[in-house]
């Protein structure tokens, strides 16, 4: 979670809200990113779909059945519906997103009876921190 607070911090600087992720496969990391909406003008550039678009594309399958993703705030809606098609064994994630959170907060769309796959999902890793971030971006920008 370390390196997706370091990863935050990079988009932060880039004018972009600050939200970092990683995917590890094993004990490799296979792609790392952040949040580039306003830099890419793709609404869907969320740090979540950049580092899952990475990783299929490095292990050649758009499947990431072992694939854990680290990520320094709850997805939202479309991020876990994304987790969901690619497969992925579990997520971990820092701040709970109390507006848009879709791992437990406003809805659970990983471990839903309806989806096609379950994910674990884990939340509250270094989330003072993660938040700060957050806080800190916001507040800057008000």
């Amino acid at each position: 979670m370390h390196q997706a607070i370091a990863l935050a911090r990079c988009a932060s600087a880039a004018g972009e809200v600050p939200v970092g992720a990683l995917i590890t496969i094993g004990n490799r990391v296979v792609a790392e990113g952040w949040n580039e909406p306003i830099a890419t003008h793709d609404p869907t550039a969320h740090a979540e779909i950049v580092v899952l678009r990475a990783a299929a594309k490095l292990e050649r399958n758009y499947r990431l059945g072992s694939a854990t993703l680290y990520v320094t705030l709850e997805p939202c809606a479309m991020c876990a519906g994304a987790l969901v098609n690619a497969r992925l064994a579990r997520v971990v994630f820092g701040a709970w997103d109390a507006r848009a959170g879709a791992c437990g907060s406003v809805v659970d769309v990983p471990r839903s009876l309806q989806s096609l796959h379950r994910i674990d999902a884990f939340g509250g890793v270094c989330a003072e921190t993660c938040r700060e971030l957050l806080g800190e971006f916001f507040s800057a920008r008000r």
